[in-house]
């Protein structure tokens, strides 16, 4: 059975991609709306109703106007926005983020894509969280770098205005510590309090890096790199997901740090760098924020629901 989907914000950066990576398939029939029609209520509820699942790709009042628009109970639905990302009534849509993740996303008629940034954080805190190894209450740092993608059209238009070298290499930015991505990136991660989240725009255009610096003075003794290692490891099945754990070594620098090393694909790797002489440990992650951080997320999550391979048009290996 050829499954219809409808991408209701195609034109965006994550529709554009979303719809890239769908084109080729056979499985499912692409719906769309002529340009001219598309702020036409009628016709995007039109599309809406004939969708089995419907991907928004839309700021969230525009989400939130085209889920009221949807009548008919059969109508599946994947939004990218931050809508409803901590909604009770939403699945979440990391797959990998508990062992049962997968499954309820797949049996859900509701989806809430996740943020580019808080599924690198979640990746690395929940687990040890979870295992007792971090108190919830603990004063999590994130500092972390993105693409400017990640901006949306506007800003990818005024950096690729600019002539080479004329962009900032690195600038910081929600200096008012009010980001969009903290709910969920607290919800989800299991913190009692919100963290310090300091993310910047690179001068390039895809691919993300989120760094958890943590201070362990004060936990157990037996809280150290190795086994904040371990129970990162434990908790994902790479034969199961996207997500890998990177082998545990002392070293001083690693040239795969680089936030662009994984574009182009929808895999996410995690670090532990550590000196437990000195306390002192990094959590990392690095994935494309086009990719695991959105449309292929996204992506995933079509695969979920439909039932068919998670992998499905999506790469797990850099070119």
């Amino acid at each position: 059975m050829v499954a219809k989907i409808f991408i209701d914000g195609e034109a965006g950066t994550t529709g554009l991609e979303i719809r890239e990576r769908l084109a080729p398939r056979r499985d499912i029939e692409l719906m769309s709306i002529a340009d001219d029609r598309r702020k036409d209520l009628g016709a995007r509820r039109d599309m809406l109703n004939a969708a089995d699942i419907a991907i928004l790709c839309l700021p969230d009042d525009a989400a939130k106007q085209s889920v009221s628009l949807i009548e008919n109970p059969e109508t599946r639905v994947i939004d990218a926005s931050t809508a409803y990302r901590v909604d009770p009534d939403w699945a979440y849509g990391f797959a990998e983020m508990t062992a049962d993740q997968a499954s309820v996303i797949a049996a859900s008629k509701r989806v809430a894509n996740p943020g580019c940034y808080p599924q690198g954080v979640i990746a690395c805190v929940r687990p040890l969280i979870e295992a007792g190894l971090l108190p919830a209450d603990y004063p999590f740092t994130v500092n972390a770098i993105s693409g400017y993608s990640g901006g949306g059209r506007k800003m990818i238009e005024d950096y690729e205005a600019m002539a080479p070298g004329e962009a900032p290499p690195w600038i910081p930015y929600a200096l008012g510590f009010g980001h969009k991505h903290l709910p969920e990136m607290r919800s989800y991660s299991c913190m009692d309090i919100d963290p310090l989240f300091q993310p910047a725009v690179g001068a390039y255009k895809q691919g993300m890096v989120t760094m958890v610096p943590l201070q362990l003075g004060n936990l157990p003794a037996s809280v150290t790199g190795k086994t904040l290692h371990a129970a990162i490891s434990d908790w994902f099945d790479p034969a199961s997901g996207f997500v890998e754990v990177a082998d545990y070594a002392a070293v001083e620098k690693v040239p795969e740090l680089d936030p662009r090393t994984l574009n182009g694909t929808n895999a996410m790797r995690l670090y532990v760098f550590a000196n437990d002489a000195r306390r002192q440990v990094v959590l990392a992650a690095v994935y494309d924020n086009l990719g695991k951080g959105a449309s292929g997320a996204a992506v995933q999550n079509l695969n979920l629901m439909l039932g068919c391979d998670a992998r499905k048009s999506l790469a797990q290996e850099a070119a």
